[in-house]
């Protein structure tokens, strides 16, 4: 599918946005562990979470996903059943990451598989220190997908400190845990989404430069019920299109306000942004509350790469805003961007260098200086949900339409995006 923008003169309204999809993967994941029957309210429906569910399912799981709320009845501690097929975790980085954890420890055989793309994403990050507990784990000589886990009889508790600030390398190793009796400890030097040790409600150490998270069998999750907020990377996208457009005003309403995924706000604060909180609440340890923006004119800041483990799903779309902000936009540290769908760096300065914007690329991140000069272009979104919709905002900024390609790819995270895009143009 080639997307054709449309300009977008002004922005207003309020948006509802689907639920937040690194808490959706979660709230799915310890309903299926939990033994007995769970509700997740406002469940991002998209094909990642799909995937989540769908392997759930092939373990044992009842899922009743055909309505507003999902009916999850769980298998409970060592319950799942082996299943008939590989599980395809499609594109899903999350799904694959963690499920490994929770498959180290049953007592049966399993494969996981995936798309072109999610099959050449790293996974020894992950796999390296489920085998330091004894995991028996088998990927391609290039340490991809396919795996395969085999039982063992000898996992045991660890201590681990993340090499790379990442949240899916630090969950697989604490759902790992939770099958022990003895604690596991993963300790961090740079602060990652906390949404697993929130929602488990895990013991948390903290010292100045570094954390300690500990997971044992007496953290095993319990049937519950889960509100899911939204998903403030889907928010990032309709944030910046407010705040760049003239006499635009948005409400999105009951966003995800967790601390370690609030950096994008605090950065475009710092870059004179409005963006107001209002209605505070908090579920299932995840707190939540509705964002109130206005248009804005915005000046380009350093960026402390300390920030940068907590925004990097929203650096694609914030490059938007720092091409209409003033002054040079740059951002380093982000080498973690060449390891997403994409290499989202790469896939950046490639669409930007065809708008005719001066472009400098670093190994670990980019430099944007000037304006765009070729508005009517073919771009390309290199099969990445974000890199689509980062340029579907842009082509909304401008006059003259630009063509996206394999726009589609943005089901990924948020199917809806063009309706939602949609209800709030005027």
């Amino acid at each position: 599918m080639i997307y054709k923008s449309e300009r977008i003169n002004r922005v207003k309204g309020v948006l509802n946005l689907p639920g937040d999809k690194s808490i959706s993967h979660r709230s799915v994941m310890f309903a299926a562990m939990a033994e007995g029957e769970s509700l997740v309210k406002n469940c991002l429906r998209s094909e990642d979470l799909i995937s989540t569910m769908n392997c759930f399912r092939s373990l044992g799981c009842d899922i009743d996903s055909s309505d507003e709320t999902i009916k999850i009845v769980g298998k409970g501690l060592s319950g799942f059943t082996k299943p008939a097929k590989p599980l395809d975790c499609g594109n899903s980085g999350t799904t694959s990451r963690l499920i490994t954890g929770v498959l180290a420890a049953q007592n049966f055989e399993t494969t996981l598989i995936g798309d072109k793309s999610l099959s050449m994403r790293p996974m020894l990050r992950v796999v390296n220190p489920l085998k330091e507990m004894g995991a028996l784990i088998s990927t391609t000589e290039s340490g991809t997908l396919p795996l395969t886990i085999y039982p063992v009889d000898n996992l045991k508790a660890i201590e681990y400190t993340l090499p790379v600030a990442s949240a899916q390398v630090k969950s697989a190793i604490l759902l790992s845990g939770l099958h022990l009796n003895e604690r596991s400890c993963v300790i961090e030097n740079e602060r990652t989404r906390n949404h697993t040790e929130k929602m488990l409600g895990l013991d948390v150490e903290e010292y100045e430069g570094y954390r300690k998270i500990y997971s044992s069998v007496d953290n095993y999750p319990e049937p519950n019920n889960y509100l899911v907020p939204s998903d403030i990377s889907s928010a990032s996208f309709f944030i910046v299109l407010t705040l760049l457009l003239p006499d635009s005003e948005l409400q999105i309403k009951n966003v995800s306000l967790n601390p370690t995924r609030t950096g994008l706000i605090k950065l475009l604060k710092q870059m004179g942004a409005s963006i107001e909180t209002l209605n505070h609440n908090e579920s299932s340890g995840e707190e939540y509350g509705d964002l109130l923006v206005k248009s804005s004119k915005l000046k380009n800041v350093e960026i402390d790469p300390a920030i940068i483990a907590n925004i990097i799903d929203e650096i694609p779309i914030l490059s938007v805003a720092g091409l209409f902000a003033d002054g040079p936009f740059a951002i380093k540290g982000a080498g973690e961007l060449r390891h997403k769908e994409s290499d989202r760096i790469n896939a950046l300065c490639e669409n930007y260098k065809l708008l005719g914007v001066s472009v400098s690329e670093f190994n670990d991140g980019f430099c944007l200086d000037g304006k765009v000069s070729n508005q009517e272009h073919l771009l390309d979104s290199y099969g990445d949900h974000r890199i689509a919709m980062t340029f579907g905002i842009l082509g909304a900024l401008f006059d003259e339409s630009t063509q996206i390609n394999n726009f589609e790819c943005l089901s990924i995270s948020n199917p809806d995006f063009l309706n939602q895009l949609k209800s709030i143009a005027h």
